[in-house]
């Protein structure tokens, strides 16, 4: 058996770079492993691979307990978690300077804080600026959004202190998983980081400033003089999975409000002495961030409530089966007492 870690996932085949001698290898997963745990290595994961006879593929037989995980609830399923890297220090979160999402923004940053890693908001695409006096006023508005535990930083292709300040962030022995939906930046601030035309890019639109999506798989890349990058696809779904910890966190300022409401089980909608109702009324609290830290409140609830459904029609479904199977089994031995009996 040989160790190795994920470092790059394409069509669903894992590229493992093996301990020791560092060659890389394509791998499948086990059988068991997929049918029985119903897990998946993804980029970063430590595993363990065996070579059987006749395989033109290795084949990883065991994960490693991961440290942490990025992880989102599925888009293609209703009720199932789904893991996109693992085994990182920092989460990356790019926005285009000129076009920052802001609701984006808050689901990145409550998925981001979810994996207890550290979080830094990156603004690429500087050098499109119109101004300085621009550059300065996106920053303040995402630093008041991301709260002062949240470093944001604003890159610039032609300002190479702005890489430097970037690249100081992944240093050697870490790893670190950039994510942002595509067309923000991700590979070109990924090239240059590394100093090269590593990752494809497609040019930018001139009418918007936009660009278009290019990394079509994850993959683990070495920063020069420093840790690893993943650069990960743009991801267009970000449903929540177990987030109550990461909205806490991205909305420390409104559960901080909650503390002091008048009531513990106070649902801030029309019950006396709602501090959270105060501050928005006061101004201190944007009616907007309320209103956001509502629906992914309810989001989250809504995932764990189809969770413990699905959980339930299973065990029904089992329990059904093994009914039908007793009753099986009876009508099987009734049918062979009625049998005439061989001479």
């Amino acid at each position: 058996m040989h160790q190795g870690e994920v470092v790059k996932l394409d069509r669903g085949f894992p590229l493992v770079r093996l301990d020791g001698d560092e060659s890389l290898v394509r791998c499948e997963h086990a059988t068991a492993l997929v049918k029985g745990e119903r897990v998946r290595a993804v980029i970063g994961d430590r595993v363990e691979v065996a070579y059987p006879e006749g395989h033109d593929k290795a084949i990883i037989e065991h994960i490693v307990p991961r440290t942490r995980a990025f992880v989102r609830k599925d888009p293609t399923e209703r009720a199932v978690p789904q893991v996109l890297a693992a085994n990182f220090d920092r989460v990356i979160v790019a926005q285009p300077l000129g076009d920052v999402n802001t609701r984006r923004l808050e689901r990145e940053l409550v998925l981001a804080y979810e994996t207890g890693a550290d979080v830094t908001v990156v603004l690429t695409k500087a050098d499109l600026a119109e101004n300085d006096e621009q550059v300065e006023e996106v920053r303040a508005q995402v630093r008041a959004l991301t709260g002062p535990d949240v470093e944001t930083l604003v890159v610039s292709a032609l300002d190479p202190q702005s890489v430097e300040a970037v690249r100081a962030l992944v240093p050697p022995g870490s790893m670190a998983v950039l994510v942002g939906k595509s067309g923000v930046g991700k590979s070109s601030l990924v090239n240059l980081l590394v100093g090269a035309d590593v990752q494809e890019t497609a040019a930018v639109r001139e009418a918007d400033g936009k660009g278009r999506h290019t990394t079509v798989s994850r993959e683990m890349i070495e920063v020069p003089g420093g840790g690893r990058v993943v650069d990960m696809p743009g991801v267009r779904g970000l449903g929540l999975w177990d987030a109550d910890a990461g909205i806490g966190a991205a909305f420390a300022d409104v559960e901080e409000a909650a503390t002091r409401c008048r009531f513990r089980d106070c649902k801030h909608e029309n019950e006396p002495g709602c501090a959270v109702r105060a501050a928005v009324e006061a101004g201190e609290l944007a009616p907007e961030r309320w209103e956001s830290y509502r629906t992914l409140k309810q989001e989250t609830a809504t995932v764990r409530e189809r969770r413990e459904q699905a959980r339930w029609m299973q065990g029904e479904k089992a329990s059904g089966s093994a009914r039908a199977c007793k009753a099986r089994r009876a009508r099987q031995a009734v049918a062979a007492k009625r049998r005439p009996k061989e001479r």
